[in-house]
């Protein structure tokens, strides 16, 4: 058996795609992020330092979901797999 043939596999290959460009993207804002906290001055740096921060928190709340979803995903695919497996060969040998 192919497992690339299989939908349900590739459904869970770009799941983790899709969770793999999430980090990278949020990896490639918190590089961005200043670490110096601007609590008066200039309101342009504090309003950037609002943004980013609300933009990461985003990020990290479908970061956090989305691998659940991948975790949960792959357990259901693997026991699937294995079922089928062990389905196939009962068959076999009756």
């Amino acid at each position: 058996m192919n497992l690339l043939a299989n939908p349900l596999v590739i459904g869970w290959i770009v799941l983790a795609l899709i969770v793999a460009a999430l980090a990278t993207y949020r990896k490639m804002l918190a590089n961005q992020e200043d670490d110096i906290v601007h609590v008066s001055g200039e309101s342009g740096n504090v309003t950037r330092q609002i943004t980013l921060a609300h933009r990461l928190e985003t990020i990290d709340t479908w970061g956090k979901t989305l691998t659940i979803v991948l975790v949960l995903y792959g357990l259901g695919l693997a026991a699937r797999l294995i079922y089928q497996g062990w389905v196939s060969s009962v068959s076999l040998t009756n």
